[in-house]
């Protein structure tokens, strides 16, 4: 078999510190040799230069896939087995399941693992994925350790720093005020002590075109939208309430969930590290104090938080945003619930979408008018009955097994108890009007389960009362059934509201068209 060869070479930031032997020229120059002496042919040579063997998803060892997929290379060469990766899952996929399912010969040197030949080093493979998963692992403890440490001392580790402040030009781990936005920190600070809101402040400097943190700093934009470059409350009382501005270093906010992966959860304030006295304050303590008091007094209860039946569906067609629901009164006193873009809500003043202010219950009563008749085209009674008649059966079925057993049981028992009253009552053992109270207590009880039973026993003799409880039970269903929030949600993609007002609904099938 003809093979051609891609060059794989992989070097993370760890690897770095392990000296010349893991660099980049070391293993390419290793891995050109021996081609040459096998005269293999090699299609392309693959870098991934500063990344962790846990992150499958890298540039370059994406485009080999694709190129493997596009049947170019058919045969994978590395230097040894963690070049390929140091999650042992993922390395086992590659080596088990995706080389051998394309037709690739995977080749480590430094292992002697060539899955091309049937050879005692491919047996161990998974054990060195294993340990390389394990170095990964502890190196990840090392670097979070020594993360945490420079924490403790109140060296400033992240990638940037908070807004207002700057990288130090000369001192590692250290930040500085940066002249250039620092007045718009000390303004936002003077404006909450003067009494404007957080809301009222963002509105004033989107109004100044004050670039945002983000806009600032060049980051990119995670999810883009109309309000992207803008000031919003929750940014403006987040500034407010950083104690970095007070001259503390506070790190530890959000960390990792695991080494193998890039998502962050947010900490308890309790596991945040603030060390004190870091940096020159941006705004003095008793500034801050004040502040902090403002905004407290200002706090209320979260507003609550309503269900309805379109919530999660519901979205804004002009911006793309899940509309919000808010709680009015109308001119009788009576809790109104309206939908609102978002988008509008948070942004207002900032010329950005349009309020599409519209009762809950009218866009509910439109939708549900709508999957009615999509249901109506769908559901027949004539095909509902027997299944109605079907579910009426075993409902009695399961009265005439259990509950009438236990009725029948019950008046039994009372029987019994009014034969009992009657012994004592003539034996002298209970007086008359004891025996009068406690006889017709009893009894009415019987009368009463027996003229239930007698009721069960005239329906499961009339056949038309059961064809007229099945043809109520599908009729009842016709009526409710798009109602149920499960069936509309298997129904509905999403439902967006035009700024005029219009209801789009993009249901998840091709609509069908009504015949006459």
């Amino acid at each position: 078999m003809d093979y051609c060869a891609a060059l794989y070479i992989r070097l993370s930031k760890e690897d770095e510190s392990e000296g010349p032997s893991q660099s980049v020229q070391n293993q390419e120059s290793l891995l050109r040799e021996f081609v040459q002496q096998h005269g293999l042919s090699v299609y392309d040579t693959y870098i991934d230069d500063g990344w962790s063997g846990t992150n499958f998803d890298r540039p370059n060892f994406r485009r080999m896939l694709a190129d493997i997929e596009a049947k170019k290379v058919n045969m994978v060469i590395t230097k040894d087995l963690s070049r390929l990766g140091r999650d042992y899952i993922m390395t086992g996929h590659y080596m088990e399941r995706y080389f051998p399912e394309h037709r690739v010969r995977y080749i480590s040197l430094l292992d002697g693992i060539d899955t091309g030949v049937d050879s005692s080093a491919n047996d161990i493979t998974p054990f060195r994925a294993i340990m390389n998963d394990m170095y990964a692992k502890d190196i990840s403890k090392k670097i979070k350790s020594v993360k945490r440490d420079k924490q403790r001392k109140g060296q400033f580790i992240g990638g940037k720093p908070v807004y207002g402040y700057k990288m130090h030009p000369t001192e590692k781990n250290k930040i500085v005020i940066d002249e250039e936005v620092a007045p718009v920190v000390r303004r936002i600070f003077a404006l909450a002590l003067g009494g404007m809101s957080c809301r009222q402040i963002a509105v004033l400097l989107n109004r100044d075109k004050v670039p945002t943190p983000a806009t600032y700093a060049h980051l990119p934009i995670a999810r883009p939208g109309p309000y992207s470059g803008l000031w919003s409350g929750e940014r403006i009382s987040d500034i407010l309430q950083n104690e970095t501005y007070l001259g503390n270093m506070v790190q530890g906010r959000r960390v990792k969930v695991s080494y193998k992966s890039k998502k962050c959860l947010r900490q308890n304030r309790a596991d945040w590290v603030v060390v004190e006295g870091t940096h020159e304050p941006l705004v003095d303590a008793e500034t801050f104090r004040k502040v902090g008091m403002l905004l407290c007094s200002r706090k209320h209860t979260r507003s609550r938080t309503y269900d309805f039946l379109l919530k999660g569906l519901i979205f804004c067609h002009e911006c793309g945003y899940p509309l919000a629901v808010v709680n009015r009164k109308n001119a009788r006193g009576e809790d109104v619930l309206y939908l609102l873009c978002r988008t509008y809500q948070r942004f207002t003043k900032a010329g950005v979408c349009t309020c599409h202010a519209i009762q809950e219950r009218t866009v509910t009563k439109a939708v549900l008018a709508k999957v009615g008749e999509i249901c109506r085209l769908y559901l027949h009674p004539d095909e509902l009955l027997p299944i109605a008649r079907r579910a009426l059966e075993q409902a009695q079925r399961g009265e005439t097994v259990e509950e009438r057993q236990a009725m029948q049981a019950r008046i039994d028992r009372l029987t019994a108890h009014l034969d009992q009253l009657y012994t004592d009552r003539l034996s002298g053992l209970l007086p008359e009007a004891d025996f009068q109270r406690m006889f017709s207590r009893v009894k009415e009880e019987r009368e009463r389960l027996e003229e239930t039973r007698q009721k069960w026993e005239l329906c499961q003799q009339s056949a038309a009362s059961q064809e007229e409880r099945a043809n109520e039970l599908v009729q009842r269903f016709m009526e409710t059934a798009c109602e149920s929030r499960e069936l509309l949600v298997s129904l509905m993609k999403r439902v967006e509201l035009t700024e005029h007002k219009n209801i789009i609904i993009e249901f998840r099938f091709r609509e069908p068209e009504a015949h006459s």
